[in-house]
């Protein structure tokens, strides 16, 4: 069954109670870090566990800040009577302290890589957000062969640690998604040419509903937002003479 999702609150919406006993997460639809966390989330069928509270991100009201998490982003995760945040740090936390499937393997050779892929994560995000100001095909070629390579590493199964999904595939979907749209749109840059890998990938990825259920983005509003966001105009850099 699809979720009804519940409507994004705006800078004038009353602040839910806090540390009441609910479980909450804090989070912004079109947000790709949040969806991380909504992701693990809805794998683990804590979909009565966790409420969803979905800010806009734009105009959000200022108790989020002054009361829930002085940080001010999202995601965050009201539990236990405290506010965590940070996505990698979530999804690892919500996969060790709630039911439902683990997203962790057992096998000490995939828990290992699990660790590079999600300490490699930053830094590929960095890189394709670079490649929007400098030459995509190169630099964001550097993100995705990262990606390919990986998938090679396991033969038993389509997934960043093989036969099963996990963490690994959760911290890199929401971008990859958009990524995927943005280069292609923009730069003409099919990402998933020439990287079978990936692009199986991306494919099996879409048949869970877990994930399906988080991809809310509008892709000509998320073009025009990286747009405005990353693309700073030529004429604006200094001439260097």
């Amino acid at each position: 069954t699809v979720e009804s999702l519940p409507p994004t609150l705006e800078a004038n919406a009353e602040q839910p109670p806090l540390f009441d006993g609910t479980t909450r997460l804090y989070t912004s639809y079109a947000c790709p870090f949040a969806q991380r966390v909504w992701i693990t989330r809805n794998y683990k069928g804590l979909q009565d566990e966790i409420k969803l509270v979905p800010l806009n991100l734009q105009n959000r009201p200022a108790w989020y800040k002054e009361k829930v998490y002085p940080v001010n982003k999202v995601p965050s995760l009201e539990h236990n009577g405290k506010i965590i945040g940070e996505s990698l740090d979530l999804i690892k936390y919500v996969d060790s302290n709630f039911e439902g499937p683990s997203l962790v393997p057992n096998d000490p050779d995939k828990k290992r890589t699990l660790e590079e892929l999600l300490s490699y994560a930053d830094k590929f995000m960095e890189m394709l957000f670079a490649s929007f100001k400098g030459d995509p095909e190169k630099e964001a070629g550097a993100a995705f062969n990262y990606l390919e390579d990986a998938l090679k590493k396991y033969d038993d199964g389509p997934f960043l640690l093989g036969r099963d999904f996990s963490l690994a595939d959760i911290a890199y979907i929401p971008f990859v998604e958009r990524f995927q749209i943005f280069l292609s749109e923009v730069f003409k840059y099919d990402t998933i040419a020439g990287r079978p890998k990936l692009a199986a990938w991306i494919e099996e990825l879409n048949k869970i509903d877990a994930y399906k259920q988080t991809k809310t983005v509008d892709p000509k509003q998320l073009v025009e937002y990286y747009k405005q966001r990353f693309m700073v105009p030529k004429l604006s850099t200094p001439l260097r003479l």
